[in-house]
């Protein structure tokens, strides 16, 4: 191969490489929206709003669709090795998780017709806007750590993940002590337990997210975060270590 076809294969690849990037940093967008958007429905019970955004994640599957092909096509044309081939691969597989934090965020809207007014009586769902901020903030955090790999911040967003757990451990006990003094709206507020628990699991989404953007620029895994009550989370030593490795 000449200087010249060399040239030209580089520029190739940088390109898609860069497509890539920005199709990705679209979806992250579009499912950080979409969760906003979703929360902003059932509090307003705004039923055409809850329909724009279960009607709009046809687009982020539609980027997602998109991505597969080109990274396919990528891998194959380009044979990229080592960290190319790392970034590209983090890339693939943040697109399928960035599709799945926009089915999450649809479902949350396909339920608002299901409690419509009722929720509004609910105490808990006084709860739902707060973790929806968290979730959200999560997400955009986790593809802005993709973007500009920044390890601190996925770091950040790995140990934040643990407040939104808090919340929805909160948020469970207080529905279900709900429910059990208020039989006549237990359908209602088992949608609502259906909505926390996809808020909890945007936020582990988003850290995946975090964990690849780490990975793709360090070569290095993160340790896996410990689930469950507590509400210390990782210690700042864990962090630490982390990021002087």
């Amino acid at each position: 191969m000449n200087l010249t076809n060399l040239q030209h294969t580089v520029s190739a690849f940088d390109a898609e490489i860069h497509n890539l990037r920005d199709m990705v940093l679209e979806m992250g967008d579009k499912s950080t929206n979409a969760i906003t958007l979703s929360i902003e429905a059932l509090e307003k019970n705004d039923l055409d709003l809850a329909k724009s955004v279960v009607a709009n994640d046809q687009e982020i599957d539609d980027l997602e669709r998109r991505i597969d092909s080109l990274s396919i096509q990528t891998i194959a044309l380009r044979a990229p090795m080592a960290d190319d081939l790392r970034h590209l691969i983090a890339t693939f597989k943040i697109s399928s998780i960035a599709e799945r934090i926009g089915d999450y965020a649809k479902n949350i809207a396909k339920r608002v017709p299901l409690v419509a007014e009722s929720s509004r009586q609910i105490e808990p769902v006084a709860l739902l806007p707060s973790m929806a901020k968290i979730a959200a903030d999560l997400v955009a955090d986790s593809f802005r750590c993709y973007a500009d790999g920044d390890i601190d911040l996925a770091v950040s967003v790995w140990a934040r993940d643990q407040t939104l757990d808090n919340f929805y451990t909160s948020f469970f006990r207080s529905i279900i002590t709900y429910m059990m003094e208020n039989p006549a709206h237990i359908s209602e507020s088992a949608h609502l337990l259906f909505i926390a628990k996809n808020l909890e699991r945007i936020g582990d989404h988003a850290t995946n997210i975090a964990e690849l953007s780490y990975f793709a620029e360090t070569g290095r895994q993160m340790p896996e975060r410990t689930k469950g009550d507590s509400v210390a989370g990782p210690s700042w030593a864990d962090k630490e270590n982390l990021l002087i490795e």
